[in-house]
Formats: structure tokens, C-alpha cells, sequence
């Protein structure tokens, strides 16, 4: 794995780590993380291979990104304070991050160290054109899976009740009324 790859996985595993401290859910939340994951499909989504298996092959890892994702975004905590909504991930939340960024991650690593052969083998018996497709199918999981976390989050919060604003009463003075 390149320094590159590295400081992306790392930082995309941070911004569910940041969660677990209670947060104010603003632009912020949606930003960084979509900002990561665009700069990886940037970065290394150049096609997306439709031969033999491969969509098959995307589809399955674009769905377990949903699954993880959305169920992510369900065990994550909003709630009120004040006019602000605040966010925070439990530890559930955190594990499933954690396994979907992790399990991309790890792949890459045993692939690149002794796992080769069996994904080749795989993949000809599977009839998976080439390791482009590995490639789509996991950027494509990485991507729907904070897509759809953060769609989630989104959505529930629309959900949440927001305290009524507290206004403050003036007292006036009655004309009729003198000192």
C-alpha cells in the first residue's frame, strides 16, 4: 500500500473514531467524510469493468457497503440540546465502520502480501476480468457505505424533535398604574 492509500484509510477509520465524542451535526458531518470518499473514487476508480462477473462481483460489495452503512447511520445517537443536534456513535456504529473500512484495507494488504494467487484463482473461476474490478467493487463499497451512513444519519435527524426556543418575556409597565 502506498503512503497515500494509507493516510486515506486511516482517515476515513478517524472520522468514525471523532464520533465517538458527542458532536453538533452540521455541514462538517457530511463534508469530510464525502470529501474523503471522493477523493478516492478520484483516485482510483478509472472504469468500471462490466465483463464476465464483475458486476456481480460490485454489486455484492456495493450491497454490503449499503447494509453496513445504513445500519451504521441507525446506531448512531441523535439527539437535541438546545437548538443544535447532536450526533454520536455508539459502539455499534463504530464496529461496523470499522469492519467495512478494516475488511477493505485488510484485503488490500493480503493481496498485496501472499493472497494474490487465490484471488487470481478466484477470479478465474469466478470469471472476474481483472483486478480492476476488485478495485470498483471496493472503492464502490467504501463510497455507499458513507453515502449511505450519512443519508441515514440525515434522515433520522429530520426525525428528531427540536426543543422549542425559550422566549424570554419583557415585563411592561401598566400606564394606569403609577408609583
Amino acid at each position: 500500500m502506498t503512503t497515500t492509500e494509507w493516510i486515506t484509510d486511516i482517515a476515513l477509520l478517524l472520522v468514525v473514531f471523532r464520533q465517538l465524542r458527542e458532536g453538533r451535526l452540521d455541514l462538517k458531518t457530511f463534508l469530510i467524510p464525502l470529501g474523503i470518499v471522493a477523493f478516492v473514487a478520484w483516485s482510483y476508480l478509472d472504469t468500471v469493468p462490466t465483463g464476465g462477473n464483475d458486476l456481480v462481483l460490485i454489486g455484492t460489495l456495493v450491497a454490503v457497503g449499503a447494509a453496513l452503512g445504513i445500519a451504521g447511520g441507525v446506531y448512531t445517537r441523535i439527539r437535541t440540546s438546545g437548538e443544535h443536534l447532536l450526533i454520536k456513535a455508539g459502539a455499534v456504529s463504530a464496529t461496523l465502520w470499522v469492519l467495512g473500512m478494516g475488511a477493505r484495507m485488510a484485503f488490500q494488504l493480503w493481496t498485496q502480501h501472499g493472497g494474490g494467487d487465490t484471488v487470481a484463482r478466484f477470479s478465474i473461476t469466478h470469471h472476474i476480468t481483472s483486478d480492476q474490478a476488485w478495485v470498483a467493487a471496493f472503492v464502490l463499497m467504501a463510497l455507499t457505505e458513507v453515502v449511505t451512513r450519512l443519508a441515514t444519519i440525515y434522515l433520522r435527524s429530520l426525525r428528531v424533535p427540536t426543543a422549542p426556543v425559550a422566549v424570554a418575556t419583557v415585563p411592561v409597565a401598566d400606564p394606569a398604574v403609577r408609583p
